[in-house]
């Protein structure tokens, strides 16, 4: 008799020991189930991030053609009507002059932003338009900053917002006179009359120029994107 409780004790404990190893077997696919379905889903959202940042790219680039293509005719039309002796490469002053527009790479130095999922830093492209207008600290760019820095300061002061108001939009209507005070001075090498055609192919090329800067976020976006992408399916890889 006591044998035979031994053996009923010997196998009971192994029904223990097999259901506990098949429960652990369960929850490790259990396991493994939820961490793939989870890098299922990082995968899914990486992709989807790489082809919005496409399809922006994409239309960008096909505003940026048409913003051109209006620009030249502009300007084909107002040398047509202004003459080709008024509009004319021999006109403009090839002496070595400030640029009116720049464009500066945020450096490591400077603060520059990281993506969390790639650990890989975000390129951030400053446009600086109408140079002659930083020595003045009345940038675009300035503008924009010195206008949110101008506001906090009101707040801290208890200042009415109704002059917080009226402070900001004085600062931006200087801005916006400076601004054309400048374009009129790069137009007056063709005359003092122009084409307003003239005009808006200058507005336009500018425009250009934002665009192309935005262009370049756009792709420095994608390659971030594409080499989180292509991290992510090797990870899936290695785990299958």
């Amino acid at each position: 008799m006591a044998k035979l409780a031994g053996a009923d004790e010997i196998e009971m404990e192994g029904k223990k020991t097999h259901e506990m190893t098949v429960l652990e077997d369960e929850r490790n696919r259990l396991g493994e189930l939820v961490d793939g379905l989870e890098g299922e889903e990082d995968r899914n959202q990486a992709i989807l991030k790489l082809l919005d940042s496409m399809d922006h790219y994409l239309t960008q680039v096909d505003s940026l053609t048409s913003t051109l293509r209006q620009g030249w005719l502009d300007l084909a039309s107002a040398r047509h009507s202004m003459g080709t002796a008024r509009i004319n490469y021999t006109l403009l002053d090839l002496k070595e002059h400030d640029a009116s527009t720049s464009l500066r790479v945020i450096s490591d130095d400077d603060g520059v932003a990281v993506d969390d999922s790639t650990g890989k830093q975000k390129p951030r492209f400053q446009l600086r338009k109408w140079g002659s207008l930083d020595k003045q600290n009345f940038s675009a760019e300035e503008h924009k900053e010195s206008s949110g820095s101008l506001k906090q300061r009101h707040c801290g002061d208890s200042q009415p917002p109704e002059d917080a108001s009226k402070s900001e939009n004085g600062a931006q209507l200087e801005t916006d006179d400076r601004v054309k005070n400048e374009r009129s001075k790069t137009l007056a090498v063709f005359g003092t009359l122009v084409s307003p055609k003239l005009r808006a192919s200058q507005l336009s090329f500018e425009k250009a120029i934002e665009m192309i800067v935005e262009i370049a976020s756009l792709r420095s976006e994608i390659l971030l994107a594409s080499d989180q992408v292509q991290r992510l399916l090797e990870g899936a890889k290695r785990v299958t």
